[in-house]
Parts: C-alpha cells; structure tokens; sequence
C-alpha cells in the first residue's frame, strides 16, 4: 500500500488554522493544462499533477508515457469547500475538456489521457453521475459523454518538474500554442470564479 494512498475520507481539517477543506482528483488530458486551470479558482488552495488508477507503483512519466500501467494523468485538488464547491469543480471540469473523445484531447492521444473522475466518496461518485447523466441528456455534446468514475486507489505526484509547468514554463511552444488558448477561454467563462489578482 503505498504511502500517497489518498484516504476515503476526503474531509480534512487543516492543521494550520480552522479551514476545513475536500479533494478532488480529476483527469482531463494533459495534467499541465488540468493544473494551469485549477490553480486559477478561488477557494482552490493546492493542485498537484500526478497519476492515478494504474497499478504500477510509485510510476515514473516515461513508464506512464509508455501506455501500460493504467495510470491517468490527473490532478489533484484540495479546496475550501466554503470557497467553492464540488459541483463548481465538476461543472468547470466540464467546460474545459471534450468528455466525448476516448483516450484523447486534441494531439494528446493515449490511454493516460482519458477523461476520468476519481471519487473519494459515495456523495463524490452521486454528484459526478448526476452531472454526467444530466449533460448527456441536455444534449450539450452531439456524442455520448465517455468520462468515466471511478474510486480513487491511489495517486502518485508527478516528477517536480511537472508542478506549476504551465506557470515556470510559459514560453515554451505547449504551453503558449495549446495551454495558453484554453486558458483564455477558461478564464472569460468562468471570470467570477477566478482568484483575486494581488499587485
């Protein structure tokens, strides 16, 4: 059992002060795109690149990139649940992926790349089928929703140079021609939703 094992109980306080916060593990493509999403909504305090669902221990992203250890690219978000809620969290999910394209976002081919969402808890995995269920039948997307749920096993952190990419790595040519687009359209839906900008 590894050490990065997440508990069921997802609902921890924290030790510096009274805020109690929640985590979710999502999967969406690339992690780097996931991460740079994330970070930007208030009431998320931490986002951590990684991987889950496979069963290779403690992976490496070159045996990931490999194709067969049955680990998603995800992240890995701890939040203020008074700040912002699982449902806004999925609903954001939503928006800024193609949940209809299996094993696939845009160049990003690969099983490491489906669409996923990990529950830590029974009330996680109602929330995400009812949303799911509830697109599908909206007929927001021509082709049937393929996200998948499924509990989460386990979460490994991804190598160091994987946190903050998009943030420590602007320039490079991912970044600015496939993150930087996706970040702007993000950051017009979902404005009233962003952290604060401190000068």
């Amino acid at each position: 059992m590894s050490n990065n094992l997440t508990t069921k109980n997802s609902t921890v306080a924290a030790s510096a002060s009274d805020t109690v916060t929640d985590t979710a593990t999502l999967g969406a493509g690339c992690f780097w795109c996931v991460e740079a999403v994330f970070e930007q909504l208030d009431g998320v305090l931490k986002v951590t690149s990684g991987y889950s669902g496979g069963h290779v221990a403690n992976p490496t992203y070159e045996q990931v990139c490999e194709k067969n250890t049955g680990h998603v690219e995800v992240a890995q978000i701890v939040f203020d649940p008074s700040k912002i809620s699982y449902d806004e969290l999925l609903e954001v999910f939503w928006q800024v992926h193609d949940p209809t394209t299996v094993d696939r976002q845009g160049n990003d081919a690969g099983p490491q790349y489906r669409s996923v969402i990990f529950y830590n808890n029974e009330q996680q995995k109602q929330k995400a089928e009812h949303y799911k269920a509830e697109l599908d039948k909206s007929g927001a997307w021509s082709k049937p929703i393929v996200t998948s749920i499924e509990p989460l096993k386990n979460f490994y952190p991804a190598e160091n140079y994987h946190q903050n990419y998009y943030v420590n790595n602007t320039s490079q040519p991912y970044c600015y021609y496939v993150i930087r687009p996706k970040m702007e359209k993000f950051e017009k839906v979902f404005k009233d939703k962003l952290k604060k900008k401190t000068n």
